[in-house]
């Protein structure tokens, strides 16, 4: 009996220590979850992280974060890992959409000065 008291201890230290470092607001990055305190997305953690291939220290100093921030957010994208996943196929598709309508003034310039 003891060691399911220590387990379920253990899971509600687990997730107090989640609830100091993840908070989710509406109004704010949209109601996505963030590093409490900051306007840093979970999101943004996984992107860093796992498609760029920065590591947590990396993104802890460059984004004055602690270790324990980036960590959580790594720890709260894999608990939630369809819908964040789903969240940044979205932004990635409408990035697509955007750029299909808006064309870049770059480009044309350029194709302009070779044709």
């Amino acid at each position: 009996m003891a060691v399911r008291v220590l387990q379920h201890s253990t899971k509600k230290m687990a997730i107090q220590t989640l609830n100091d470092h993840i908070e989710i607001t509406p109004g704010v990055v949209g109601g996505k979850p963030r590093i409490a305190g900051r306007r840093i997305t979970v999101q943004n953690i996984v992107i860093w992280h796992e498609r760029m291939g920065r590591g947590a220290d990396e993104i802890a100093t460059e984004y004055d974060l602690t270790l324990s921030d980036v960590y959580a957010a790594l720890a709260y994208y894999y608990d939630h890992r369809e819908e964040i996943d789903q969240s940044i196929r979205e932004g990635e598709a409408f990035a697509e959409a955007m750029r299909a309508k808006t064309p870049s003034k770059v480009k044309e310039k350029l194709h302009g000065r070779s044709a």
